[in-house]
């Protein structure tokens, strides 16, 4: 019993030690400028890493000092925390299978559509009231402004790799047809009648695309590059502690055996 027990609070160790990168995966993504202004999923995940961290330690405090009732509920709970991050996972795949750039000519950019992408992601930026608090947020940070500092020349910008939120947030579509002064101030428009994002345009540092449905496909880009990566995090963590479940499963299994044998060697049964 008290090596099964031991071998419990070791593997529930392993399980402390997994929360870490679940929990970091969601602090990352809370630092990131576009993922601080949406806040969709970061909390999901940092709070799914907090229960993680808080069952293993009930599994390893009930392994190591016998605590029968505590192991118990690291059993249910872990199982729960495991179907959770499950459904986490399957969830994120499922809103950022969709979407992608695509290319103009001579420009090393990337244009994104709104209609490209998952329907759930696009109710998340379509409706104004919710889309009013995010351009402002948005339009705080120096993602446009730096690009000023980064590029003099247009033929330097054009061949730049800019990130999908400064193509849709940051300067007019290409297909509009402007003329370039700087990354953020462009004139005398070819074609306004080719997107409505023509129209929008402003050369108003606080404007510029922020109401353009390309500065939402942008966002909705970053987004799913930024899901995608802390996405490959959480389906690490959820194979390592699907396999540290079925191993604490094992052990308490045996745990309870060698009780019973040992029970009916004294005479018990």
């Amino acid at each position: 019993m008290a090596l099964s027990n031991n071998v419990i609070g070791a593997i529930n160790f392993v399980a402390v030690l997994l929360s870490i990168p679940v929990i970091g995966a969601g602090i990352w993504l809370s630092t990131e400028a576009d993922n601080s202004c949406v806040k969709i999923l970061q909390w999901p995940v940092i709070i799914i890493g907090v229960l993680i961290l808080v069952v293993a330690l009930a599994g390893f405090i009930g392994g190591v000092w016998r605590i029968q009732w505590l192991l118990i509920f690291y059993l249910v709970a872990m199982l729960v925390m495991i179907v959770l991050l499950t459904c986490l996972v399957v969830f994120v795949y499922m809103v950022t299978v969709r979407g992608h750039g695509h290319p103009e000519p001579s420009r090393a950019y990337l244009e994104y559509d709104l209609n490209d992408y998952s329907a759930w992601l696009r109710r998340r930026v379509k409706s104004s009231y919710k889309w009013d608090g995010i351009r402002s947020c948005l339009s705080s940070t120096s993602m446009c402004p730096e690009l000023n500092q980064s590029y003099r020349m247009a033929q330097d910008f054009f061949n730049a790799k800019i990130t999908p939120l400064q193509s849709g947030c940051c300067k007019p579509p290409t297909e509009c047809g402007y003329t370039f002064i700087n990354p953020t101030y462009w004139i005398s428009p070819i074609n306004t009648a080719a997107d409505m994002d023509c129209l929008n345009w402003s050369n108003d540092q606080n404007q510029l695309c922020y109401n353009c449905n390309s500065c939402k496909a942008g966002l909705l880009a970053n987004l799913k590059k930024e899901w995608r990566r802390a996405n490959i995090v959480l389906i690490i963590a959820l194979v390592a502690l699907i396999c540290v479940y079925l191993i604490g499963c094992c052990a308490f299994r045996n745990a309870k055996t060698e009780d019973l044998f040992r029970r009916y060697k004294q005479g018990y049964t």
